[in-house]
């Protein structure tokens, strides 16, 4: 999607006087990088808002719920909350196969570390608790070959991370055998390009959902959902799989599909 196309407004799922919460697209990063080259969210934001203060992140190709503190206090509050498992988040995701049954999957991870980011990081860490429910909500087998295979198998899962390990998710569905679709450094190449060759659509099946939260000021319980876009509307229409999550089947901004990262 090109940045010039896009409204804020279109992605505002919340906000008050204290945070925002964003559907953020596929494509964008959240916060800027170090070398400034390329648009954030958090930089196009600021155009708007004297002060905003990130809270956490979602990966460039990850879309869906994101928060942004208004002020240093209540990023204070949001941060703690993250810290002590205060919030709840789903995740939905597209992956290669039939996923056998619903389950935990508690999987220590070793830190993924940045070439630039911790160049002066200890590569020795040892490996750090994650743990990551699943559920399958729909599957489907397709008749197009991929790989050696005549037919291709997908599942549609609910991911509900307890830990927030880098690239948990994508990590721990890959360990399954189950890599998410379009994730180009922990996924199956060949699933990638067959779904961008038979289904029109590249770039990774990965979108926070859902997320759950006491407000940092208030205490009042919040729900925050964002809805697909176009390019898993797509996805979940030939898949047959409309009505499975309703509450997410509306298209919020128009996308065109890109292709994942491996730098990410």
């Amino acid at each position: 999607m090109l940045i010039d196309q896009m409204k804020l407004a279109d992605l505002s799922i919340f906000e008050d006087e204290d945070f925002i919460a964003l559907n953020k697209p596929s494509g964008l990063l959240s916060i800027p990088d170090r070398e400034g080259k390329e648009v954030s969210l958090k930089t196009l934001l600021q155009e708007k808002y004297v002060r905003i203060f990130t809270v956490h992140r979602l990966d460039k190709p990850t879309s869906g719920v994101l928060l942004l503190a208004l002020s240093s206090e209540v990023a204070r509050l949001l941060s703690q909350q993250f810290e002590n498992n205060q919030m709840s988040k789903v995740y939905h995701a597209v992956v290669r196969g039939y996923v056998p049954q619903d389950g935990t999957l508690d999987y220590a991870l070793t830190e993924e570390l940045d070439k630039i980011a911790d160049k002066f990081a200890s590569p020795d860490k040892a490996p750090q608790p994650a743990v990551t429910h699943y559920r399958v909500v729909a599957q489907v087998e397709m008749p197009v070959a991929v790989g050696r295979y005549d037919t291709a198998r997908y599942s549609l899962v609910e991911l509900k991370p307890e830990t927030g390990r880098k690239h948990q998710l994508r990590r721990h569905m890959s360990h399954l055998r189950h890599p998410i679709i379009g994730d180009s450094a922990h996924g199956d190449l060949k699933q990638n390009r067959g779904m961008t060759q038979h289904f029109g659509c590249s770039g990774l099946m990965l979108h926070a959902s859902h997320m759950q939260l006491p407000h940092p000021v208030t205490g009042e319980p919040l729900s925050i959902q964002a809805r697909w876009d176009h390019r898993w509307q797509n996805v979940v229409t030939q898949f047959g799989w409309q009505g499975k999550i309703p509450e997410l089947e509306r298209v919020e901004f128009a996308e065109t599909c890109r292709q994942d990262s491996a730098q990410i």
